[in-house]
């Protein structure tokens, strides 16, 4: 594609050299760089794109793209004749734009919705595909699990939200296998690195939120991580937000060219939850489709199943979806480490769960503690490199609300677990429940499973669909369902 198609929509551009080049492909990764390239220099938190320039002439990349702010007259003026050198402000906003592009914009012949907010985006694109395939559509999926188009799952996720270039091609590639409509989770760093810029969003969603992700590498503050998210309806034309939520409650006023439609439970709503039943295998309620209201039950525990419900009935109803499709849809539905229940022959109860704040981990023991008869037993940890406030607040939540609690290691990432484990202790010592620490996650589990009896329900929470667990910035294989299969066949 031609340098000036990939660079429209894009303004303040300094160009040196020509546009009416040809561009073989974009590339931000100096390694990945091949003759007739496009290099995007990104100023990334551990490694700085700009470092990396002569590398990628050095490669054969005929255009490079750089922040202005970044970039001396010397080093403009030791650029071979050849290369056409482009500075703009925001080199992230600018992959993006390119990426869509150089797509040709797949976004705009896709119905996109996008989902975001702390809590339950994962599950909730889960049941908005489901029910959208029952009704006939093609549906991509891109979220924290993994990406699927139809029912073909194209590969696992190391982040929620692709980075620019990988997003557009693989909408590029679901415009390809003639999807009609794409769900996909966009988390708030995604929003603030401009990593769906330029996206055409048909809907919006905004589950909830809550303290997380306030850290060195994700927001300084609450704000930060608030605005982030706002960012999402902005690009969208229509939204469903949560009514008892006072954070989404913000947004009519703040984004007024977007028409927002409430779902909820406590507050006055469009879509409104009654007569809620919770029990250990299911939640039901009633609720208005169409033009009645209808009972409907669904295969996951707990009270914030039925707001990840009524978020995806919202989108259902939006797109045609009928009463009977969507409630037996419903019923059927399971999300990979969302409330999953191991099955197995010792008839022991254990849940693995992705609750990794302090909100979701409350919520899922109070779910449980409900319905259990014996012992609430929960085995979590707390990620390194990440908000360290949570830490001892969930160890107290843990205390209260669990009967047995094994804290352990979840992915340390560079820190070290014991001082993680340590902050955990403080909030948990004051509760003065029955407790231990193990630092190793998997003898954790193995303690917790081989104590447990038919009326106890093991917890394990923070990891849920996770395959691997992250050590001083490695990834060992660690897949929580396996490990406790493998502990059970050897339980005597």
């Amino acid at each position: 594609m031609e340098l000036k198609n990939i660079l429209s929509g894009l303004e303040d551009l300094k160009v040196k050299g020509s546009i009416d080049v040809e561009v073989s492909k974009i590339e931000s990764n100096s390694q990945n760089i091949e003759t007739g390239d496009m290099f995007v220099a990104i100023e990334g938190f551990d490694k700085d794109g700009h470092k990396y320039i002569p590398e990628a002439i050095e490669k054969g990349a005929k255009v490079i793209m750089a922040q202005a702010d970044k970039i001396t007259k010397e080093m403009v003026k030791n650029l071979p004749e050849d290369v056409t050198f482009i500075l703009t402000t925001n080199t992230r906003h600018a992959i993006a734009i390119c990426a869509c592009n150089y797509y040709k914009n797949p976004s705009k012949k896709l119905k996109l919705i996008g989902i975001t907010g702390t809590k339950g985006k994962t599950t909730t694109t889960f049941m908005i595909k489901s029910l959208l395939e029952k009704q006939g559509f093609k549906v991509g999926l891109i979220g924290t699990i993994c990406t699927y188009i139809g029912d073909k799952k194209i590969g696992n996720n190391s982040r929620t939200t692709p980075e620019a270039l990988e997003l557009q091609q693989t909408l590029d590639q679901m415009v390809k296998a003639k999807c009609n409509v794409v769900v996909m989770e966009v988390s708030s760093q995604s929003l603030k690195l401009g990593r769906v810029d330029g996206c055409e969003f048909d809907v919006g969603i905004f589950t909830n939120f809550s303290k997380d992700h306030i850290s060195a590498k994700e927001h300084p503050s609450m704000e930060d991580y608030f605005e982030s998210k706002a960012k999402l309806f902005k690009m969208c034309k229509y939204a469903f937000i949560n009514s008892d939520d006072i954070f989404a409650n913000k947004l009519p006023a703040l984004i007024p060219n977007c028409e927002f439609k409430t779902y909820g439970i406590d507050n006055p709503a469009n879509l409104l939850a009654k007569d809620i039943t919770v029990t250990n295998s299911y939640v039901d309620f009633k609720v208005k489709l169409t033009d009645k209201n209808q009972r409907v039950k669904v295969g996951i525990p707990g009270r914030f199943s039925v707001y990840n419900s009524l978020a995806a009935i919202s989108v259902a109803l939006k797109y045609g979806v009928t009463p009977e499709n969507l409630c037996e849809t419903l019923l059927n539905i399971r999300v990979p480490g969302r409330s999953e229940l191991i099955n197995n022959e010792k008839e022991l109860i254990i849940m693995v769960d992705y609750a990794h704040t302090p909100e979701s981990l409350e919520s899922i023991l109070s779910t449980v503690k409900e319905y259990t008869q014996g012992r609430v037993i929960c085995v979590f940890g707390c990620g390194g490199d990440r908000d360290t406030g949570k830490r001892p607040i969930m160890g107290s939540i843990s205390g209260t609300l669990a009967d047995y609690t094994i804290i352990t290691s979840d992915n340390p990432r560079t820190e070290n677990p014991e001082e993680i484990i340590k902050q955990i202790e403080e909030g948990i010592k004051k509760t003065k429940t029955n407790y231990e620490c193990i630092i190793d996650r998997k003898k954790a589990i193995e303690r917790a499973v081989k104590m447990a009896n038919k009326k106890d329900i093991v917890v394990i929470a923070g990891k849920g669909h996770e395959t691997t667990q992250e050590i001083n910035g490695k990834k060992y294989p660690f897949d929580e369902r396996e490990i406790v299969k493998e502990i059970l066949e050897n339980k005597k």
